[in-house]
């Protein structure tokens, strides 16, 4: 029984993270209510720990882990390293759409600048991998019985695969660097 409520718990936090998101937005530019969207988008990472904690009270109440527990850590993870860039990216998107403000940052457009931002934003992912190893553990821990959490190192594991992916981009950008026209030659 506790298994269909904890993938309710999980559907449910992926649909509210984007209608607190969009409220938050729309709260700020499109109804001038600063304050409201500061309380709507500073509980989009709240969504995580509920999240969290109802996989470890699930765990605890003597289920037995599994992929829904393992998403548990990955997405407070990618909440603790990508949450606020996520905000940010929505935000400056939002603004220009809605709100005339100005067009977002872009990536740089390639060379060196490109690489590097390839490299960097690698890295962030490598860092999100290691939260979520970190999470398990934590998780682990707090279940108190590694027979049952055995699926969570399972699922991190496999998890490994995103960063291995990822690291085609900035191998890519770096083997193949796409040439960009200097300022020079554009004003000639």
């Amino acid at each position: 029984m506790l298994d269909s409520v904890i993938v309710a718990i999980l559907i449910a936090c992926e649909i509210g993270f984007w209608v607190l998101l969009g409220l938050g937005l729309a709260s700020r530019y499109l109804w001038k209510r600063r304050r409201l969207s500061t309380a709507l988008l500073v509980s989009v990472p709240l969504l995580d720990v509920v999240l969290l904690t109802a996989a470890v009270i699930d765990m605890r109440g003597g289920a037995t882990a599994d992929i829904r527990h393992g998403l548990a850590a990955a997405y407070l993870a990618y909440s603790i390293v990508f949450g606020h860039r996520t905000l940010r990216w929505a935000d400056a998107k939002f603004h220009h759409r809605f709100a005339g403000g100005p067009p977002p940052p872009q990536p740089p457009p390639g060379g060196k600048a490109r690489v590097r931002y390839e490299w960097a934003y690698w890295l962030w992912i490598l860092l999100a991998y290691g939260v979520a190893w970190a999470v398990v553990l934590l998780m682990t821990w707090l279940v108190g019985d590694p027979g049952r959490t055995e699926a969570l190192t399972a699922f991190v594991l496999q998890l490994a695969k995103v960063p291995a992916i990822a690291l085609i981009w900035p191998v890519s950008h770096m083997l193949w660097p796409k040439k960009v026209e200097s300022e020079d030659a554009r004003s000639a």
